[in-house]
C-alpha cells in the first residue's frame, strides 16, 4: 500500500464506513442489534463488527446487552457544534440558494397560532418585487405558506379555522370543504402554490420544513408579482421549492423516514 493510501484514502473510505454506521440510527430506532447494523450497511460481518467495536470503545457507541445507540460521548462532543445556532441561522443557506435558482424572494415562516411570521428571507435583485420584511404576519389560510402549515399539522388547520377563514380577495379559499381539498393535494404533492390569495397580484410557492424529531418546524417558499410567476411556472419552480425545503430540513438534522404520517387529524 502507498503512502497516499496509509495517510488519506485509506482513512477516508474507514470514515465513510463509520458514517454510514452512525446514520442507521434513527430516531424510530434509536437502538439497534449488530446484525440489524451488518444488515442495513452492507458490510460483511466482521467488518461491521470490528467497526461497532471500535466505535464503542471510543464512546462513539454505548452498548446495553446486545443492543447499541449512539453514545452519550458522541453527543457531549456534538454540543459545542449547535451551541448558539439557531433556526434562522441554520437554514439560511437553502434559503439563499433558492433565491438565487429561482430569482424571486425566498422567506421561511414560522406559525404561532392562526398566524405565520416571516422570519428570514433572501431578497429578490429584481426592481419590480413582491415585498417582504422580517416580522411580517399574515393569516395562515390565506397563502401557500400557511396552506403548507395546516396541510402538514392539524393544530395548524383547527387554529385557522377558529379564528374565521377572512377573505382577504375574491380567490381567498373561505369553504372549508375546499379548503381541505386543498390541503390533501399539497400533502400528495409536497408542495403549495396560490395566486392572489392574499394580495392581488401576488403569487407564491411553498414546501414544509421539518425538524430533527420529524415534526413540521417551518415553511419556506418563494413570493412574487404574477407577471413572472404564473400557474404555467409552478412546474419549473416547486422542484426548486421543494428541495430548498428538503435542504433546509437536512440542515436541522431531519432525516427521510422519521415524519409520521400528516394531516391524519385534519
Amino acid at each position: 500500500m502507498s503512502t497516499q493510501d496509509k495517510g488519506g484514502t485509506a482513512p477516508l473510505l474507514v470514515l465513510n464506513k463509520i458514517r454510514q454506521i452512525l446514520e442507521c440510527f434513527t430516531i424510530e430506532q434509536p437502538e439497534l442489534t449488530l446484525q440489524q447494523l451488518t444488515r442495513t450497511t452492507g458490510f460483511p460481518a466482521s467488518t461491521c463488527q470490528r467497526l461497532v467495536h471500535n466505535l464503542t470503545r471510543e464512546g462513539f457507541l454505548d452498548r446495553t446487552d446486545d443492543r447499541y445507540r449512539i453514545g452519550l460521548g458522541l453527543v457531549r462532543w456534538s454540543a459545542p457544534g449547535t451551541f448558539g445556532l439557531d433556526m434562522v441561522q441554520l437554514t439560511r443557506p437553502a434559503l439563499q440558494q433558492l433565491r438565487d435558482r429561482t430569482g424571486e424572494t425566498a422567506c421561511l415562516y414560522v406559525r404561532d397560532g392562526a398566524f405565520r411570521t416571516v422570519v428570514s428571507l433572501a431578497e429578490t435583485r429584481h426592481v419590480v418585487m413582491r415585498l417582504f420584511m422580517i416580522g411580517m404576519v399574515m393569516s395562515l389560510h390565506a397563502g401557500s405558506a400557511g396552506k403548507v402549515f395546516m396541510a402538514y399539522d392539524p393544530s395548524a388547520r383547527r387554529a385557522a379555522v377558529s379564528h374565521g377563514l377572512t377573505r382577504h380577495t375574491s380567490r381567498t379559499v373561505v369553504d372549508i370543504d375546499v379548503l381541505d381539498r386543498q390541503l390533501e393535494e399539497v400533502r400528495r404533492n409536497g408542495f403549495s402554490a396560490t395566486f392572489e390569495e392574499r394580495d392581488l397580484g401576488a403569487a407564491s410557492v411553498s414546501a414544509p420544513v421539518f425538524g430533527s424529531s420529524g415534526e413540521l418546524v417551518a415553511a419556506i417558499g418563494v413570493g412574487a408579482p404574477t407577471q413572472r410567476l404564473t400557474p404555467a411556472d409552478v412546474a419549473q419552480v416547486a422542484p426548486m421549492v421543494v428541495e430548498a425545503g428538503e435542504e433546509a430540513s437536512r440542515l436541522l438534522g431531519y432525516r427521510p423516514g422519521i415524519r409520521a404520517r400528516a394531516g391524519d387529524s385534519s
